[in-house]
């Protein structure tokens, strides 16, 4: 997606008052799915603006957080808020240096050309997934947490076996690739992710007494290598240049 001359503009007077640093930092960010889309296009910005590199690492919550507990290091996190909180407890990220970046739900989507099942009530949203021959998500034992949403909702309603024989997991990445390529009729998954992919035409978000909304924040690693360049990025992550790109990409900002 192109960036709009208003969120440059946005963005530049943001990080213009704050000094450029005297040497570069390469600032390796960890984000899970969903916020991907805001880290990567807000990188142009942040890297001009501020002389810093952005390294940007993206995999599914769940492994993440594997990946961490493992011993790898980031400078920058961003996951679920749930996930920060975790981290920050077991002295991994800074506790007082957390910040709610966002929330998004769950969406449904379909390849562009294909009709479109109804789905704006709970009943129609079930039918519309036994009438689909294939339907893709994230797979839970992949640690998504859009996954892990929707088998339990499928248990919910009755229709997990139905479900489960006609399914199309996707161990990380996104569920649109699939609709593309035509291996799934029907796609669920963040908004966010499902707008990331040429080709796939978004139905709508999951029918309001269902929906599932994941809240992202970021934290600044307590082993980071460039603290000061992390707090500059997650200053802009949080910033109204980032509000004004939330919308487009399927996200909102996070209510308190």
């Amino acid at each position: 997606m192109r960036i709009g001359l208003v969120v440059m503009l946005m963005a530049a007077a943001f990080l213009g008052g704050r000094p450029a640093p005297a040497r570069s930092a390469e600032v390796k960010v960890a984000t899970a799915g969903a916020f991907r889309s805001i880290v990567s296009t807000l990188a142009p910005l942040f890297e001009s603006r501020t002389g810093d590199t952005l390294v940007e690492v993206h995999d599914t919550a769940g492994a993440l957080l594997r990946r961490i507990e493992g011993g790898e290091h980031f400078d920058v996190v961003i996951l679920t808020v749930s996930a920060i909180t975790d981290l920050v407890a077991h002295g991994k990220l800074v506790g007082g240096q957390v910040a709610r970046l966002a929330r998004v739900g769950i969406g449904v989507a379909v390849k562009e050309g294909v009709p479109v099942p109804a789905i704006g009530s709970v009943d129609a949203f079930k039918q519309a997934l036994l009438d689909a021959p294939s339907v893709a998500y994230i797979d839970p034992a992949a640690g998504g947490s859009s996954g892990i949403y929707l088998a339990q909702l499928f248990q919910r309603l009755g229709i997990a076996e139905a479900i489960k024989a006609k399914a199309v997991l996707v161990q990380g990445g996104l569920v649109g690739d699939r609709l593309v390529r035509g291996d799934a009729a029907l796609g669920l998954q963040q908004i966010s992710e499902l707008l990331a992919v040429a080709g796939v035409r978004l139905v709508g978000p999951l029918p309001d007494a269902i929906q599932n909304y994941t809240l992202y924040a970021g934290g600044v690693s307590t082993t980071a290598a460039h603290p000061a360049a992390a707090e500059r990025l997650l200053d802009l992550l949080r910033s109204e240049a980032a509000i004004a790109l939330l919308k487009d990409h399927g996200m909102e900002p996070p209510r308190e």
